[in-house]
């Protein structure tokens, strides 16, 4: 009776695990590069690989495959103008969104301690330690190229509708105010769909109430483009692992 009920017991728990352990695979976020910098290089050589796919995601600014920027007209700032027409390559959801979740980047790791002997910790602690926050970091899904002076001015702050004020940034129809930020509308789409695709993948990090919904409405409002679709087709190959998230917009566009 006894090894009755333990097979049983053992028959549910395999069928469990064959139910949960295909979800788990394909829910599995960046395994293959633990570089930053591999992962800009990749985004340039291999996904942005035309000059029809070649624009910031805030502004749609033009790049070429030297990372020469051309600033849209009517653009302008005042602040960060050593950073006007660099390339830079943008975490959507930024990086300490989900950093300050490792120990590393809270506290500090023994091995991080700089050549006078002073203990640092951060982003600088967390990427030289932990392969885990190397992976998250250089999450291809998760990155997007901008001019440099918008990637400072927007830094770690998080999304949101703004009431009515000018753009930031002239015509490219950035807003920025006490630490929020309103993106154009043209960008809506894609900065959801990075949200989502995080918080669906790790367990690291997790949206607050507010900012799911937001995401969530800014999904549905600003459809997936084909453009879109083919950029993580093109990751995908590159990063070894499928964005769920986009893959299901995606295939209802293809049908």
């Amino acid at each position: 009776m006894y090894l009755k009920t333990a097979l049983s017991s053992l028959g549910r728990y395999a069928l469990l695990l064959a139910l949960v352990s295909p979800m788990l695979v394909t829910a599995a976020g960046n395994q293959n590069i633990e570089s930053f910098t591999t992962a800009k290089r990749l985004l340039l050589q291999g996904v942005y690989t035309e000059p029809s796919s070649r624009h910031t995601l805030y502004c749609g600014a033009k790049f070429d495959e030297q990372k020469n920027v051309t600033l849209p007209p009517g653009f302008a700032t005042g602040k960060y103008l050593n950073r006007l027409r660099r390339y830079e390559t943008e975490h959507v959801v930024p990086a300490e969104n989900f950093g300050r979740s490792f120990v590393e980047w809270r506290e500090g790791h023994p091995k991080c301690v700089n050549s006078k002997g002073k203990a640092y910790k951060g982003r600088r602690c967390a990427e030289k330690t932990n392969a885990e926050y190397r992976l998250m970091q250089a999450d291809m899904y998760n990155l997007y190229p901008a001019i440099g002076a918008v990637n400072a001015a927007r830094s770690n702050y998080n999304f949101t509708m703004l009431s009515a004020q000018a753009s930031s940034f002239g015509t490219c129809d950035m807003r920025i105010e006490k630490r929020k930020v309103q993106p154009p509308e043209a960008a809506r789409g894609p900065i959801a769909r990075s949200y989502l695709y995080m918080d669906a993948t790790y367990k690291r990090f997790n949206m607050s109430n507010s900012q799911r919904k937001l995401m969530e409405v800014w999904d549905k409002q600003y459809p997936v483009s084909p453009q879109e679709c083919l950029r993580a087709s093109r990751i995908a190959r590159s990063q070894q692992n499928t964005n769920l998230i986009l893959k299901s917009r995606c295939e209802q566009l293809n049908n």
